[in-house]
């Protein structure tokens, strides 16, 4: 089903459609004591406290163009941190042309999109090995939506709020609404790869894999921070303050737990 921005559709009802996206970002830490790791898991909850979470949906929110109904959230011990988002608004009048684009969404500054009903919610695991020194701080992030308008166009400011060395993104379209003759439509916009939805300058930092299955309308992205600068991995100090030595053996086990992640599989 192909439609220029021109082109409507007119539905029999409401659009049945529910589009969701879950977005999962990683930050991998080098912490080789257990005060390093302690002090890194404060960090990640002061940085990603409930409140700032709740400050990023609430932008999300704006950029879908939905009305927050109702949040609950909840700072965790000993760390991470919850949110969950009921939002709602009138009903479109129109479809917005830019639901058709296979483009980057705007960022909070520029809203111009509309949805009719969705939820979002958010949560957080800070962890780490107990014995090679890795600490791994993790967000997930689902939004789903009922409507003309695909979650993905909020993929762009939430990229942009965490800092990532992993990304991996879901999107499918379920259920299916129909036009006024009857007949079904199971989605209601093109879409060839959630890497259409990204900025080319952010693409151009990773490494990216696609695994869609077009007949079921689920797209997958998996992206890895292509360059390695060990400073950005190690957490009160810099890697001159280490030998050659130390520096190759802390990287090797970065970057085979970045493989690790990335590849969703033990690396052996």
């Amino acid at each position: 089903m192909k439609l220029t921005p021109e082109q409507r559709i007119t539905l029999h009802g409401f659009n049945n459609l529910t589009k969701s996206l879950s977005f999962n970002m990683y930050d991998i830490c080098y912490t080789k004591t257990k005060e390093e790791r302690e002090a890194y898991i404060a960090y990640i909850d002061e940085q990603y406290n409930a409140e700032r979470l709740t400050g990023i949906l609430k932008n999300v929110s704006d950029i879908i163009g939905a009305h927050v109904l109702n949040i609950a959230k909840q700072d965790f011990v000993p760390q991470g941190a919850s949110v969950i988002a009921l939002v709602s608004e009138e009903p479109v009048v129109e479809v917005p042309t830019e639901s058709y684009d296979e483009s980057p969404g705007p960022l909070p500054d520029s809203v111009v999109l509309q949805l009719d009903k969705s939820h979002i919610t958010v949560h957080t695991y800070p962890e780490y090995h107990p014995d090679e020194g890795i600490s791994t701080f993790r967000a997930d992030i689902d939004v789903s939506t009922c409507g003309e308008i695909s979650p993905l166009k909020a993929l762009n400011y939430l990229i942009h709020s965490f800092d990532n060395d992993i990304l991996t993104m879901d999107y499918r379209v379920r259920g299916f609404t129909r036009d006024i003759s009857g007949h079904k439509l199971f989605i209601d916009h093109e879409i060839s790869s959630i890497q259409n939805y990204i900025p080319d300058e952010v693409k151009s930092l990773y490494d990216m894999i696609d695994v869609n299955v077009y007949q079921e309308n689920i797209f997958h992205t998996k992206c890895k921070l292509r360059d390695f600068d060990l400073n950005n991995y190690l957490f009160g100090y810099m890697k001159d303050s280490l030998s050659k030595e130390e520096q190759m053996d802390i990287t090797e086990r970065l970057k085979w737990e970045m493989d690790e992640i990335f590849y969703g599989k033990n690396i052996t």
